[in-house]
């Protein structure tokens, strides 16, 4: 079981929080290429909220990247000690994700997150934090572009377009069934993003989705409920 410690100087408010993201971003690593799609493991992370509670739960959920067998899991509950900014998400999850990943016995692997890695405005989105911190191989899969443009890819599964912010490409839009909705991929941490589709199209053979964030989704709202209970 390896540990990973929420640093001690964790930030409270929102100026704190952006000079954190300044001082990490540059040690944010994108020229290693991560470990090759269905070997080892790959873990979902996922986080869900009662709001009217100030309750959050963060579920990880360790597949085998060959067979998407379920491997391990771990849920942790806490208290929300953050407020809601847009680009700050991470300050409010990390604290729970950490404490979820140190309840693992296996090795991660692979870190897919639900939410962006360098898509983000100031290029460190949750993936990319969590990276930093664990030193893990991270990547985000976001349902939405967040607010940056992207052409339509074409309809094939596998077909992608790139995500921009300007001229700057900070993912990829991947269709993962045909002629619905893509997915948002993006870079975390020590894997490449084109490494990083393709782990997502391994991690989609039916839906829509990847499999580590679908699983990671039930488990964190199940244990939500059961602290509701």
């Amino acid at each position: 079981m390896i540990s990973y410690p929420l640093p001690s100087d964790w930030p409270a408010d929102e100026k704190a929080a952006r000079a954190v993201q300044d001082a990490l971003r540059d040690r944010v690593v994108l020229d290693e290429p991560g470990p090759p799609p269905g070997t080892g493991h790959v873990t979902g992370v996922d986080v869900a909220y009662d709001d009217e509670r100030g309750v959050v739960a963060a579920a990880v959920v360790v597949l085998d990247a060959a067979t998407l067998d379920v491997v391990e899991e771990a849920t942790a509950v806490g208290t929300v000690s953050f407020p809601y900014v847009p680009g700050l998400l991470a300050f409010r999850e990390i604290p729970a994700v950490l404490t979820a990943l140190s309840g693992l016995t296996a090795d991660p692997g692979l870190v897919v997150c639900d939410g962006y890695g360098i898509a983000h405005p100031r290029r460190f989105g949750l993936a990319s934090h969590l990276g930093v911190l664990t030193g893990l191989a991270t990547m985000g899969v976001a349902k939405n572009p967040f607010t940056f443009s992207y052409e339509a890819p074409a309809a094939p599964r596998g077909s992608a377009s790139p995500l921009l912010d300007g001229a700057e490409e900070v993912g990829r839009a991947l269709r993962t069934r045909e002629g619905v909705k893509p997915i948002f991929v993006s870079a975390g941490h020590r894997v490449t993003l084109a490494n990083a589709c393709a782990h997502a199209l391994r991690l989609t053979p039916r839906y829509r989705l990847p499999e580590s964030t679908r699983r990671a989704d039930a488990l964190c709202r199940a244990a939500l409920r059961e602290t509701a209970g």
